[in-house]
């Protein structure tokens, strides 16, 4: 699998997209989530599924659809000081409707603010508690007059559906890599806007590919969508051998990978190989049960092989979960870099072969058939013969193309092609998957 992009004209498409998603309101559920995975699906070929309200999906339920039409808040002079059509993020996600006059001193109750960062309107829900609320800044709230106010949120909560997205990109084998990524907040660029912006262009990329594995793309509410995902098809989870959840990859820090649940799986390997090869500064974590659906499909019932890509991890930038998170703080550099590294990863994955030595009684002559020329063009040929020597001595049956690249310090692209070198001159063959 070869798949390339071009980053600056990637990169303008990834922050083209995020724009054009970021002024919808999105919830868990409703016509924000089905506007965004329209607009997707003018990029790549999704699939829509609509899951009914009451829907069993293991522990859970498909809660109630959530759609808002207008929500404010008139000062005593009818000046509107609060007007979702400014942001998405100044009503409460599934507040349910209201229309009231109130003093101020009771609708305090229902602001929110993060008064530390005092410009910043954050980001609230009420999903499976009804309630009712608004967000403003710190600021804002500290400017308000004492008197009567006008608050206003038109709102619906009925039964309806969960909708969610999914493209499966076929490959030579069923087997597949899932890459998964959240559609559920409002105007949060980071947290929400580039993983999509990310998981699309890489389905564009991989589509344009061959490939071995079949990459499933699920574009998702967080929580309810995975687990209401893994309840619908538990019945072909097997087929699943590796995974990635996209979140937080457009901000401008350093590269994080979360490993998954088993802690070595080959996922967790191929992520790791690529960042120490990138030559950039990266992170690693180790699995805890909290974060982003990584938590849903390495549950122990379920425990797919399914690691987390992310830049900042979320809550440690003072912009997470606020309206700093805005299309200013996406970084098309962070975004082409995050793009290439997921793509890197499956690349790996893709190729990661085993193979077994044909001529394994000592070293082949590697003279006689012409094997120093053909790698005498590198610029660093001393290191090709090395990487040659490698895939010769571990390709006994037992050790991947992975195994020799992590044992030997070298690439893995540079021991996937010095394989195919040796292949084509009839010193390996592959073994059977």
């Amino acid at each position: 699998m070869t798949a390339t992009v071009s980053p600056p004209d990637v990169a303008s498409r990834m922050l083209g997209l995020a724009a054009d998603l970021y002024p919808i309101c999105r919830s868990i559920t409703g016509d924000g989530v089905r506007e965004t995975l329209a607009r997707i699906a003018g990029e790549i070929p999704l699939d829509i599924h609509e899951v009914p309200t009451g829907t069993p999906v293991f522990d859970w339920t498909v809660p109630r659809e959530w759609n808002i039409r207008a929500a404010w808040i008139a000062d005593p002079s009818g000046r509107r000081v609060v007007d979702l059509e400014n942001s998405s993020l100044h009503v409460v996600s599934y507040s349910t409707p209201v229309r009231r006059t109130m003093p101020l001193a009771d609708l305090r109750e229902h602001i929110f603010t993060i008064p530390d960062q005092p410009t910043r309107i954050p980001y609230r829900t009420s999903y499976y508690n009804e309630s009712w609320g608004f967000c403003m800044s710190q600021d804002q709230l500290d400017a308000l007059p004492d008197g009567d106010y006008e608050v206003c949120i038109d709102s619906s909560l009925e039964d309806g559906h969960l909708t969610y997205g999914e493209v499966l990109l076929e490959g030579e084998v069923e087997d597949e890599v899932l890459v998964s990524t959240h559609v559920c907040h409002p105007s949060l660029a980071n947290d929400n806007l580039s993983g999509i912006a990310v998981a699309t262009e890489a389905a564009r990329a991989l589509m344009a590919a061959p490939r071995r594995y079949s990459y499933r793309f699920l574009f998702l509410p967080v929580t309810i969508g995975a687990i209401t995902w893994l309840a619908r098809n538990e019945g072909h989870l097997g087929r699943i051998k590796h995974g990635l959840v996209l979140t937080g990859v457009g901000d401008p820090g350093r590269t994080t990978y979360k490993r998954s649940r088993r802690g070595d799986a080959e996922v967790d390997r191929a992520a790791i190989h690529v960042l120490e090869g990138s030559g950039a500064p990266y992170d690693v974590q180790e699995f805890f049960p909290y974060g982003y659906d990584e938590r849903q499909y390495c549950s122990p019932g379920i425990d797919l092989p399914v690691g987390c890509l992310m830049r900042t991890p979320h809550g440690r930038y003072p912009e997470y979960h606020t309206s700093g998170d805005n299309l200013d703080f996406l970084s098309g550099d962070g975004l082409s870099d995050s793009l290439e590294k997921s793509l890197a990863i499956c690349r790996v994955l893709d190729r990661n072969r085993t193979y077994l030595n044909l001529k394994p009684n000592c070293e082949p002559q590697l003279g006689k058939r012409g094997l120093y020329a053909a790698i005498g063009g590198d610029t660093d040929s001393q290191r090709s013969q090395l990487a040659m020597l490698w895939v010769l001595n571990l390709s006994d049956g037992a050790h991947s193309l992975l195994d020799i690249a992590e044992r030997s310090g070298i690439a893995f692209d540079a021991i996937e092609r010095i394989a195919g070198v040796l292949h084509e001159h009839d010193l390996l063959a592959p073994v059977p998957a």
